[in-house]
């Protein structure tokens, strides 16, 4: 695997593409993104990693931008999970497996609306539709195992006291 393509952030907040010797906005940022190039931003005076706030910014730009894609409750929630040591981190790996689980659904929808032209939508709406209850329970299982795992910790349990399986919803 190649070298992520390298951006510096000057003082004066300017980005620097050093691949294409230029200066970059966030809508440049964000292209890359979309495009799947592998980028890091480093801050020109610190040496700092600065990737993940130049994301929220772009985020952040997107959603000034048009109609929003995350609502103010949703953004309250995950103000709140801040500072709450383990579930921070579950909240974190949930909302990441979500998305992935998320682009994986789009990109099985896109493929069978291919290989099935002609066939009834209905039917494969519904074939795509029982296939994602399946993941989705499949990572409701795994959420609920690392929470019962690190309230079994916190509380100081042993391993035999732990529940073999998540119950069915």
């Amino acid at each position: 695997m190649s070298e992520p393509r390298v951006i510096k952030k000057y003082p004066n907040r300017r980005l620097y593409d050093t691949v294409e010797s230029r200066y970059i906005t966030l809508a440049d940022i964000r292209r890359l993104v979309v495009d799947r190039i592998e980028f890091v931003v480093i801050d020109k005076k610190s040496q700092e990693d600065i990737t993940r706030s130049i994301l929220l910014q772009v985020i952040a730009e997107q959603e000034h931008a048009g109609e929003p894609l995350m609502s103010r409750d949703f953004l309250s929630q995950i103000i709140r999970s801040y500072g709450d040591g383990a579930m921070q981190g579950v909240v974190g790996t949930y909302l990441e497996q979500c998305m992935k689980l998320f682009a994986s659904q789009q990109r099985e929808v896109r493929e069978r609306a291919r290989s099935m032209a002609g066939n009834d939508p209905r039917e494969v709406t519904a074939i795509v539709t029982q296939k994602n209850y399946q993941r989705w329970r499949s990572v409701q299982d795994e959420i609920f195992q690392a929470l019962m795992g690190a309230g079994a910790r916190a509380r100081g349990d042993s391993e035999e006291e732990k529940p073999a399986s998540a119950p069915t919803v």
